[in-house]
């Protein structure tokens, strides 16, 4: 049967044909063309096909795509992936199926570009993990070439750990999870440390489900904040907060460690549910209170260094980790509110004295005005009464001066015994705080730590010569200083005021005084424990008419008379004065005494 097959005339062949020394017809030349045609594939400018990679250098990739001839695509298209060898199929798109030079034109970059959207979108609802090459660094983070379009890795999302150095992935192919995409704006969000972290969270799990606490672990400084240190303990992350750092008081964790140091820390405590582990490094070594000398007492001298200040008092550190407290009540003997800052600062190296020590609860107060002699223990013998000093005005009342003779001992000036001759209602009328005052002691409050002192005292008392020149009936030159509605101020020689009623103001010729106005006055009235005058004009001038002056034994006789009558027309002619004007200031000294020189000569 194979024999007759073999031998069996072609029904369709054309024997004239052959018989003149034709092959073939033109004929079966088209068909033979059109069949060769349909035997490749029907390609189009701008299509995106898979082809295949023939072969490929450092230079350019060879890609057969089932076409009469193979494109040439350049290796830079293909850095996002630098494992792809020959038979890996990649998508090309159509630039030109024939050149100038009758080469097919393919690129990468375009397909991949040309699907790019949809295959991002894709990668974000599937989870799919996508490759992309990093191109180069920006504000924050990196950019990122995936599938031909640029989208954003940020910083953080490069890795668990804190990133120092983001130049080193530059040129990298990685592995990414797309997290992101802003439609709008076409723009990508990727993350490499999403495809680690479910891996880590299992280790994590793991590791704290062997954790317990006391239990020593070696670690690496992971990052170092102004509140402690992270350490990896080998894919979970602990905190060492600073106050467990070292005994002592430590400003910043960068004095204690530095990054990727290893160390050996304990765990303090772990919570299994938030995944936090609170590690310590102080804990490993001995309590500093354990290794305090067991000689030292209360009454000890010690040194030490200033670490913290506060408004209520100081914190010294007398060895690492011991520390006291000196309030600032401790700091010295007044007793005026101040603030610690007055004293001491940080840094500063003092000597101290142990007020209080309790090793059990590990506390010690510590004083520094105990290194000097309280002044009150010794003060009837270096203030004593009737000694004169000089003080510096502290504060003002409406009764007083508060003035400080040294430090720790205050007293008070009563407003009273300011001066003798001026009536003051307010201290500041006569000084003001921070000035010096000369002073004396008048009085000793040893249990309240409180001197009554005097500055009146220190000078004689004026009106006692006032007393013997301003005498009842004399008559003295004054000038009207002040006018108010009960009378007139006039003041006096010696630097004395008197005080007139508005009947002892009228003049002569009936008009009344007016201010600034120097006329003669007689004195009325002369009160040396109230320092009052009483004058009048008035009276000048009323005695002459009357002849008074002739008639001194009768008007003194009358004078008696009145007195036994019960003294009506005394206290017809003496005015009442209740004005709060009915003040005196003290004038020029210098006159006075000579004043007083010239009454001791005769």
């Amino acid at each position: 049967m194979t024999e007759e097959v073999k031998n069996s005339p072609l029904e369709d062949f054309d024997w004239e044909a052959y018989a003149n020394g034709e092959t073939k017809g033109e004929k079966s030349r088209e068909e033979l063309t059109k069949t060769y045609d349909e035997s490749l594939n029907t390609v189009r400018d701008k299509d995106v096909i898979e082809g295949t990679i023939i072969s490929l250098n450092k230079r350019e990739a060879v890609v057969n795509i089932g076409y009469k001839s193979d494109g040439i695509i350049p290796m830079s298209e293909f850095r996002y992936n630098p494992e792809i060898k020959v038979g890996d199929v990649v998508e090309v798109f159509i630039e030109n199926q024939e050149d100038k030079k009758g080469q097919l034109i393919l690129s990468h970059r375009k397909a991949r570009a040309a699907r790019s959207w949809d295959r991002i979108n894709e990668a974000l609802e599937k989870d799919e993990v996508i490759k992309g090459f990093i191109k180069c660094r920006t504000k924050g983070g990196m950019i990122v070439d995936v599938f031909g379009i640029e989208a954003f890795l940020p910083g953080s999302q490069i890795d668990v750990k804190p990133i120092r150095d983001y130049d080193i992935f530059v040129g990298k192919t990685m592995e990414f999870k797309v997290v992101k995409i802003n439609q709008e704006f076409k723009n990508v969000v990727v993350s490499h440390k999403a495809l680690i972290e479910a891996e880590l969270e299992q280790q994590k799990r793991e590791i704290i489900a062997k954790l317990e606490k006391g239990q020593v672990l070696e670690g690496t400084v992971k990052n170092i904040t102004s509140y402690g240190v992270f350490i990896d303990l080998g894919g979970v992350d602990g905190l060492i907060h600073i106050t467990d750092l070292s005994w002592g008081r430590v400003s910043h964790p960068e004095e204690v460690v530095q990054l990727d140091q290893k160390l050996n820390v304990v765990i303090l405590d772990f919570d299994d549910e938030k995944k936090r582990i609170a590690l310590g490094l102080k804990q490993l070594l001995p309590h500093p209170w354990d290794a305090l000398d067991s000689e030292l007492k209360v009454g000890d001298k010690v040194k030490g260094k200033v670490v913290v200040m506060a408004d209520y008092g100081a914190f010294v550190e007398i060895a690492p980790g011991v520390e006291g407290l000196i309030h600032v009540s401790e700091m010295s003997w007044s007793q005026h509110l101040r603030s610690a800052q007055d004293f001491m600062k940080v840094g500063d190296e003092i000597e101290a004295v142990i007020l209080t020590l309790d090793r059990e609860d590990r506390k010690m107060s510590l004083g520094i005005k105990q290194l000097r002699n309280d002044p009150w223990e010794n003060i009837e013998t270096k203030y004593p009464v009737g000694s004169k000093h000089s003080a510096r005005v502290r504060n003002f009342t409406n009764f007083g001066v508060f003035v400080e003779i040294e430090e720790g001992v205050d007293g008070l000036i009563h407003i009273s015994d300011l001066s003798w001759t001026k009536k003051v209602k307010h201290p500041s009328e006569f000084t003001q705080i921070g000035a010096n005052i000369d002073v004396q002691v008048l009085d000793i409050d040893k249990e309240n730590r409180r001197l009554s002192l005097g500055h009146k005292q220190l000078e004689e008392n004026p009106w006692d010569v006032f007393e013997t020149i301003f005498t009842v009936g004399s008559v003295h030159e004054g000038t009207i200083i002040e006018l108010v509605e009960k009378g007139a101020v006039i003041a006096l020689p010696y630097g004395v005021e008197g005080f007139a009623t508005p009947k002892h103001l009228v003049k002569a010729d009936g008009s009344r005084a007016q201010l600034d106005e120097k006329l003669e006055f007689k004195v009325l009235e002369f009160n040396k424990d109230s320092k009052r005058i009483i004058l009048s004009h008035s009276r000048t001038f009323e005695d002459e008419q009357k002849g008074e002056r002739a008639e001194q034994p009768r008007k003194r006789e009358n004078a008696r008379g009145e007195r036994r009558g019960g003294g009506r027309r005394a206290a017809e002619e003496t005015p009442v004065l209740t004005t709060p004007l009915e003040k005196t200031t003290l004038g020029d000294l210098e006159a006075l005494a000579s004043l007083k020189e010239k009454l001791a000569g005769k």
